[in-house]
């Protein structure tokens, strides 16, 4: 388990274990996940429940999210500053290139979707929001990744690289060298790393404080390609620099200007 071992912390660590995983999760499944006995385990479910966080499922005879945890999520959403801040400019990036822009927000050792603007094209790309992510797959978990602290990526690096499709890196050393140059350029790209019939580039952007998390623009992988990546990223390294300077943060230096082809 992360996190402390006071109750506050166990409370934390069980709630966010049900937002990644299945729906449902039992108190054996929480125990041995989190390390916890399943008598601590019990009451914790028990105590969430009263607040309806969580809900008992009578079908499977576990528990899953409850109406409360829906109203918080959507009220985090609705209320996001790097959300409401970057819609507009996703609209206007979405109008020139007609694939699907979104925004993502790091959270929890991953990130989530906060919002898209879908694209125009017939056959297009739609993401879900609020679903966990991990750093190492995608174009908006790699440039999160690429400018997160260095303990962060190593951490990471340490630990199992899933592969979620053939194309998932799960070399680190390999994944280092593109984290480097993901920092070089700006940006990052992707061909079915997270999704097998995906591409998409993506930028990070920062808030006072330093990095928030990133802009991308994603589509069919016939259409993500080599030429494209190198025509959109420029775009999007503007789109996302403006999304910076609103919320009040600074964007990177970046060693040299755009180049052709994939960040790996």
């Amino acid at each position: 388990m992360t996190g402390g071992t006071g109750a506050t912390e166990r409370v934390a660590d069980v709630l966010l274990l049900f937002t990644a995983g299945p729906p449902t999760l039992g108190v054996s499944r929480v125990s041995r996940e989190l390390g916890l006995s399943k008598a601590v385990v019990h009451r914790i479910l028990q105590s969430l429940t009263s607040r309806d966080l969580i809900a008992y499922d009578q079908e499977s005879r576990e528990y899953r999210l409850g109406p409360a945890a829906v109203a918080l999520g959507s009220r985090a959403l609705r209320e996001s500053d790097l959300r409401t801040t970057a819609l507009p400019f996703l609209a206007e990036l979405r109008d020139r290139l007609h694939e699907t822009v979104t925004v993502s927000a790091k959270a929890h050792g991953g990130r989530i979707y906060l919002d898209q603007v879908v694209g125009t094209h017939e056959i297009t790309m739609s993401v879900e929001l609020g679903r966990p992510y991990p750093l190492h797959a995608g174009s908006s978990g790699k440039c999160i990744l690429a400018h997160s602290s260095p303990d962060e990526v190593e951490r990471l690096l340490a630990g199992e690289l899933a592969a979620l499709t053939p194309s998932t890196p799960t070399d680190p050393d390999a994944l280092r060298r593109e984290l480097d140059r993901i920092r070089e350029l700006g940006y990052a790209a992707s061909a079915g790393e997270r999704q097998s019939d995906a591409g998409s580039v993506a930028v990070p952007v920062f808030g006072p404080g330093g990095l928030v998390g990133a802009v991308s623009v994603c589509g069919p992988r016939f259409r993500v390609t080599d030429e494209f990546v190198a025509a959109t990223a420029p775009e999007l390294i503007e789109t996302a620099d403006r999304v910076t300077a609103r919320l009040g943060g600074i964007a990177p230096d970046r060693a040299r200007p755009i180049t052709s082809g994939r960040t790996r």
